[in-house]
């Protein structure tokens, strides 16, 4: 059973809409991953993604 989540539910739904909305302005979906991780000061694309 995987841990507690040190984001906050608002950030991890935001995060998501995020990646939906802007994924047409990226070349690939990973892409879109790494900017929003960026944005929303996330650490890794990896931690998104997952």
């Amino acid at each position: 059973m995987p841990g507690k989540s040190p984001h906050p539910v608002e950030l991890r739904r935001r995060a998501v809409r995020m990646v939906a909305e802007v994924r047409p302005d990226y070349p690939t979906e990973w892409a879109t991953i790494n900017e929003v991780a960026t944005k929303l000061g996330i650490g890794t694309a990896e931690t998104l993604r997952t």
